[in-house]
């Protein structure tokens, strides 16, 4: 059994796999202490995975009716994240690592976000399809065996990610944080052609699989501005950004599997939660003949039960347990779902000594 824990940013995840099966997992979120600021605080983050991290541990063990000496390796985020959130989550993994004799793996936080899926639907088909979209990150993967192959990037945001995207105009439309859900909530209400929002580099001669959203909440903001007389049409205006971010998304997403023969599109991330994402990648998918893969919304967010996923995954693929020197990669690049960094000062020794 896999315990996964996960701390790259405002929520505190503990997770426990089995042969690909989850036992029970829980999350601790710091959220309404970020609310008033409009954003995440690093400090805030890091302090409150100290508080939290043991509770959820147990509670997740609580859940599957389980004990610490039932747990046979730990699985932990290593990055990408908030590097003091990162610490917190690592030294706690490394503690119980140690203190149960099991063997330790570090785990890039995106590729928890693949291996999440495989909780609700199994095994990922060989090859997949998988677009990530979250609040940092915006990519599209090809991606074959998740614990031994490399995974490859068909493309990334230049500039701002979807989730990002979503946060900042919700603020200068002023909705609460998280703008992702705030805009979600909003947008039932409005007409999602009300406004023409430009789709950022669907054109010709653009990147096919590239992503680009700063263009697009920079026409949110000037649209927003244009209203400074009278009442925001913040409905209206939620909609049709909804319906821009969502179209450009499932359109690459799309066409990327046409192109390279997939079958199977798996959207993961925070912002496969928002539900025009969801109903138009089913819409586009169902009219393709591609077979679409999206986990509950409980599994879309940051948690520790797609880390234990992952965790689980590599065990049973018989891959090398991370060094006792394991460290943080606050921006580690997704190469693959292992990620095993190792101190600066560790790595300036070794090349002293040799």
């Amino acid at each position: 059994m896999v315990l996964g824990i996960e701390s790259s940013c405002d929520e505190t995840g503990a997770g426990l796999v089995r042969d690909g099966k989850l036992l029970g997992h829980a999350v601790a979120s710091s959220m309404d202490e970020h609310a008033r600021y409009g954003g995440v605080v690093p400090e805030i983050a890091a302090r409150a995975h100290v508080h939290s991290l043991t509770p959820v541990v147990h509670r997740a063990l609580d859940e599957a009716g389980l004990a610490m000496a039932d747990i046979g390796a730990v699985a932990v985020t290593t990055g990408p994240g908030l590097s003091g959130a990162l610490q917190v989550g690592l030294a706690g993994a490394k503690g119980l690592a140690y203190g149960l004799g099991v063997p330790l793996y570090g785990v890039h936080h995106l590729a928890g976000h693949v291996a999440a899926d495989t909780l609700e639907h199994g095994p990922l088909p060989n090859p997949c399809m998988v677009l990530i979209v979250s609040g940092g990150h915006t990519s599209l993967l090809l991606v074959r065996d998740l614990a031994r192959d490399p995974i490859v990037h068909l493309g990334d945001t230049l500039d701002d990610a979807a989730g990002e995207c979503f946060d900042k105009v919700a603020r200068v439309f002023g909705l609460p944080y998280p703008g992702g859900p705030a805009i979600d909530r909003a947008a039932r209400e409005g007409d999602p052609k009300a406004v023409a929002f430009p789709r950022p580099l669907t054109g010709p001669r653009d990147d096919p699989y590239g992503f680009s959203f700063s263009g697009l909440k920079t026409a949110a903001a000037r649209w927003a501005e244009r209203h400074t007389d009278g009442e925001l049409p913040v409905a209206d205006g939620a909609a049709s950004l909804q319906e821009a971010v969502a179209d450009v998304l499932t359109r690459k997403a799309v066409a990327a599997c046409k192109e390279h023969g997939v079958g199977t599109l798996v959207v993961v991330g925070g912002v496969a939660a928002n539900s025009r994402v969801r109903s138009l990648a089913e819409e586009r998918c169902q009219k393709a003949g591609i077979t679409l893969r999206v986990p509950p919304l409980r599994l879309c967010t940051d948690n520790g039960a797609m880390i234990a996923a992952v965790g689980d995954l590599l065990v049973r693929a018989g891959a090398a347990p991370a060094p006792l020197d394991l460290s943080i990669d606050p921006s580690a690049p997704l190469e693959y779902a292992a990620l095993h960094p190792v101190a600066r000062a560790a790595r300036a020794a070794a090349a002293t000594a040799a």
